[in-house]
């Protein structure tokens, strides 16, 4: 049987009620794994000409105690929307993996604003410097002020 959740309190409170159970703060993250892209990223000319396989991981933390709640999409973070700000952003060519990723982060807290950290990393399968490496990483993470 399907218990349909109560919420009382909501944002900015110190408490709320759901299932019947007194949460004080919920925090949610929403991983995005693996999602793959060919792009043209690369500070060499021919990087950037011939493109290759780059790997997108996000973890996104926000307070989603009414998505807990409601069962609405409204009240979440939309994975596919969050997937179409990454996609965009893979198409637009940068020298720097850097680069890439804190675009992917500003894009998304533009979209999201509840956002509260965002964790982006960017690979770029089989990097063209002379070494049998499979991949390059870049990791950023930023915590947002409520």
């Amino acid at each position: 049987m399907r218990r349909n959740p109560v919420l009382w309190g909501g944002a900015g409170q110190e408490s709320v009620i759901v299932f019947d159970i007194k949460i004080k703060r919920m925090v949610t993250k929403i991983a995005l794994e693996e999602m793959c892209f060919y792009a043209f990223h690369g500070v060499a000319e021919q990087e950037r000409k011939v493109g290759n396989r780059f790997t997108v991981h996000l973890l996104l933390t926000a307070d989603l105690q009414q998505a807990v709640a409601s069962d609405r999409i409204e009240d979440t973070i939309n994975y596919a929307t969050v997937f179409e700000v990454v996609k965009a952003e893979m198409a637009i060519p940068s020298a720097l993996l850097e680069h890439v990723g804190g675009r992917i982060m500003v894009s998304l807290k533009k979209q999201f604003p509840q956002l509260t950290e965002v964790e982006v990393k960017v690979s770029k399968a089989s990097p063209p410097f002379g070494g049998d490496v499979q991949c390059a990483t870049v990791i950023l993470t930023e915590r947002y002020d409520s």
